[in-house]
């Protein structure tokens, strides 16, 4: 258990740093995905391929103008700051990541080679679906975590532009690393999560390898 939110805070931060570069950089802050460091940072599974590992990771930090942003920015803020006290910071962070990871893997796997992908919203979908294994796992009604995904997912469908992809690819890797957390043995527990969370990226990045090199 964590005192209070300081990854959450963090990582907002970190969000809006790099977004407000990339304004800079383009000289437009709603065009700001011409920014060089947007081209250099954001999912394009081609690239992906030709070795720009980096992209899958650094992705999950760029949004498509300001909206974008305000969205993921306050809903990680209404999510994180109930799961970062539960999970812990190091265990937090193990999740937001993980999602953030499944949420460029998806596109990566069955999107289009062409397509260009960005934002938190990976990260923030695996967040959500942590939120309903720990409601379930506290014996808690997981109804308000399983509405709040379904309209989401909803909405995904009804605004133009967003990666249903990247947002199933989150939730499903953010379920699975938050079951591994939670649901591991008491004993030896540590050992168990740190081994789980490791198989779960390490599976993540073999699907990936694969699937880059079919591209190449």
């Amino acid at each position: 258990m964590a005192d209070r939110p300081l990854v959450v805070p963090a990582l907002i931060a970190l969000n809006v740093a790099v977004f407000g570069y990339t304004v800079a950089q383009a000289g437009s802050l709603s065009n700001n995905a011409i920014a060089p460091l947007f081209q250099e940072w954001s999912l394009q599974p081609t690239q992906v391929a030709d070795g720009q590992w980096w992209r899958l990771f650094t992705a999950g930090f760029l949004h498509f103008g300001p909206i974008h942003l305000l969205f993921n920015m306050v809903a990680l803020w209404v999510i994180g700051k109930e799961l970062e006290p539960v999970f812990g910071r190091a265990r937090f962070i193990a999740v937001y990541l993980v999602g953030l990871l499944g949420g460029s893997a998806a596109p990566f796997l069955f999107g289009s080679v062409n397509t260009q992908v960005a934002g938190a919203s990976g990260a923030v979908f695996g967040l959500m679906g942590g939120l309903a294994v720990v409601l379930r796992r506290m014996r808690m009604s997981a109804r308000p975590a399983l509405t709040l995904i379904g309209l989401n997912l909803v909405l995904g469908f009804v605004v133009p532009d967003i990666s249903i992809l990247g947002h199933v690819g989150g939730l499903v890797a953010g379920v699975v690393a938050a079951a591994v957390l939670v649901y591991s043995p008491p004993r030896s527990r540590n050992r168990w999560q740190a081994t789980g969370i490791a198989a779960v990226v390490l599976l993540l990045l073999l699907i990936m390898a694969l699937r880059a090199a079919a591209l190449s």
